[in-house]
């Protein structure tokens, strides 16, 4: 393949995925409550999440866990090994396997 089609196709992607947020839809329940939220993403967006989405969260969650396991004993000086782990490992597995399929936040689970 040629150097001129690989830049045209990753550069049509990025553009592409620049552009799935603006495709979110969010209902609020009426609880008012904006933690809970009901979420009715539309195909392409679940398409879009299962195709591209879940595979690269859940190799950021592989990949952080190796960071994680390479990171902690630098991190357990610094005093904050939980917080480490929680951005490298917790927080992309929560993304990969917590989420429906084509939401864009958890759905429950109170945040401080």
């Amino acid at each position: 393949m040629s150097p001129f089609r690989i830049l045209a196709a990753t550069l049509a992607l990025f553009f592409g995925l620049q552009m799935t947020p603006a495709f979110a839809q969010t209902e609020a329940t009426g609880s008012g409550d904006p933690v809970y939220q009901i979420q009715n993403p539309p195909a392409f967006a679940m398409i879009g999440d299962l195709i591209v989405a879940r595979p690269l969260l859940i190799a950021a969650t592989i990949i952080g866990a190796g960071l994680f396991v390479i990171a902690s004993p630098f991190a357990a000086a610094g005093g904050n090994l939980g917080a480490t782990g929680k951005a490298l490992v917790v927080d992309p597995g929560k993304a990969a396997f917590v989420r429906c399929l084509g939401c864009t936040t958890s759905g429950y689970g109170k945040q401080d």
